[in-house]
């Protein structure tokens, strides 16, 4: 059995087909354990670092790092007993254990399309004369070697450096002479013609000027609606030297020099897709609600007094997420998934909470978080939010939603119309909490209030639904301590 194996990129889950090399943990040369991180790779998912399947000694690398390649493409060669001395050759001069060339897929498949089909001769990335490639402009790069055009009077051209005959060089077409470009001069004229626009043409036809006894003060010394009216007046034009003044100001640019073209892969290109597909495949409700939350508010305070609490992280979050789970259980409908045929309505509830990192917006889930207790799911946002922003989320964590929180109030923003992700009938998105002027017991005071909006799937929410849904999140967050008695 060959001493040297390679390892193929491994299917990461939920079928995803291709990652780019982030890093890579080893080099060639190194000796490695079982299991031992050897490289970091971006999903469409998540970062995530995979072990090694062997022990042994790195041989070789098949891809640097930034690249992007398919699952199931060789990305390392590994001498699985290098203490068994160097590896013999063959007669043929060749080691007999060779390392093994990678394949096909792994020297051609990175960043490689699936092919459509045959595109026609001629067409835009089909083929053209000479073994060519028709693109947009021309037929790109010839294959065949250029041929020098032998100079005038000069040794006729070789075809190789082997000795043959002469070949007779073809005389050289002779170029057309390139009229030269006309002149500008003082007066406004080009080649004899005077600078003007058929407005001011016009206005010294109807004044009777003579435009060829004119000196233009406008660009380039063309002539003015001034300079016609000046002369027909009788007011002779101040003499100006004829020069190209340069801008007072930059000019301003719009080029390419000006402009970032950042690659859409990764988590960023997943995302762009599920929520294209989401956006034109469920149609979007949306509701909004204006909660006062001061009671709430004073509620986590005296949470965090607690002893047993003083160590957690206690948020206003927490609470959304706690009244969304007895929202669920009171209206179960809402946890569920068009399939078509048929709903299939949830009894467990893997809670969404998103997460904006540097790698792009993702969605890890707490699964089960229905039946955690308000501690329980207090460690497991901490746990979450902080895999998130280190990049170290799993692809599991982020797979088997079914509903989820969008906390834009971090960002300082009241509200939003959240769009579903894919396979999810309703997602919340958590406002700011702002001191606003509020009716309490028939004054106006100054209270702490919030405003959720909910977004869910019109096929499967109507808006009785949707509502009541609502309704109960804002009651909770409006008094905790009354909904928690009258629920549970």
């Amino acid at each position: 059995m060959s001493r040297i194996k390679e390892f193929n990129l491994p299917d990461l889950g939920e079928g995803l087909t291709e990652g780019e090399i982030l890093a890579w943990l080893v080099k060639v040369g190194d000796t490695i354990e079982l299991n031992q991180p050897i490289v970091e790779v971006e999903t469409a998912k998540a970062a995530v670092e995979i072990p090694a399947k062997w022990a042994g000694q790195v041989r070789s690398i098949f891809h640097p790092e930034g690249t992007t390649v398919e699952v199931g493409t060789p990305i390392i060669a590994i001498d699985t007993d290098p203490g068994a001395g160097p590896i013999e050759e063959s007669t043929t001069g060749a080691p007999a254990d060779a390392l093994p060339t990678p394949s096909a897929a792994s020297l051609a498949a990175v960043e490689v399309a699936p092919a459509e089909g045959a595109v026609e001769p001629g067409l835009i990335g089909g083929p053209a004369p000479g073994g060519r490639t028709a693109v947009l402009v021309g037929y790109g790069p010839r294959t065949t070697a250029a041929k020098r055009r032998p100079r005038k009077g000069g040794a006729p051209a070789q075809v190789s450096a082997a000795p043959a005959a002469p070949v007779q060089a073809a005389p050289a077409p002779v170029a057309a002479p390139v009229p030269p470009a006309p002149a500008v001069n003082g007066s406004g004229r080009v080649g004899g013609l005077v600078l003007a626009k058929p407005p001011v043409r016009k206005l010294a036809k109807d004044l009777g000027v003579d435009l060829a006894a004119l000196t233009g003060s406008g660009p380039l010394g063309s002539i003015t609606r001034e300079d016609v009216q000046r002369a027909a007046s009788g007011t002779p034009a101040a003499a100006e030297p004829l020069t190209v003044a340069a801008p007072a100001t930059a000019v301003a640019s719009f080029g390419a020099d000006r402009e970032q073209r950042i690659p859409v892969k990764g988590v960023r290109k997943l995302t762009a897709e599920n929520m294209a597909r989401s956006a034109f495949t469920a149609p979007h409700v949306t509701e909004f609600l204006t909660v006062d939350v001061t009671r709430a508010m004073k509620a986590l305070d005296r949470l965090r007094e607690r002893r047993e609490w003083r160590d957690v992280r206690v948020s206003p979050l927490l609470l959304v997420a706690k009244a969304v789970l007895l929202a669920v259980k009171r209206h179960p409908m809402v946890n569920s998934t068009w399939a078509g045929d048929e709903i299939v309505v949830k009894d467990y509830v893997n809670l969404g909470i998103a997460a904006a990192t540097e790698r792009g917006l993702i969605v890890p889930n707490i699964k089960d978080a229905g039946r955690l207790s308000l501690r329980e799911l207090a460690d497991a946002m901490t746990a979450l939010v902080q895999t998130a922003k280190t990049g170290k989320t799993s692809p599991a964590d982020m797979s088997g939603g079914t509903l989820t929180i969008t906390n834009v109030g971090v960002f300082g923003v009241d509200t939003g119309t959240p769009i579903l992700p894919p396979g999810e009938s309703a997602i919340l998105a958590f406002g700011a909490v702002r001191e606003m002027p509020w009716v309490h017991k028939g004054k106006v005071k100054p209270r702490l209030v919030t405003t959720l909006g909910l977004s869910f799937d019109h096929r499967i929410i109507d808006g009785e639904l949707g509502s009541k849904f609502l309704r109960d999140i804002g009651d909770f967050l409006a008094d905790p301590e009354a909904a928690l008695l009258a629920w549970t």
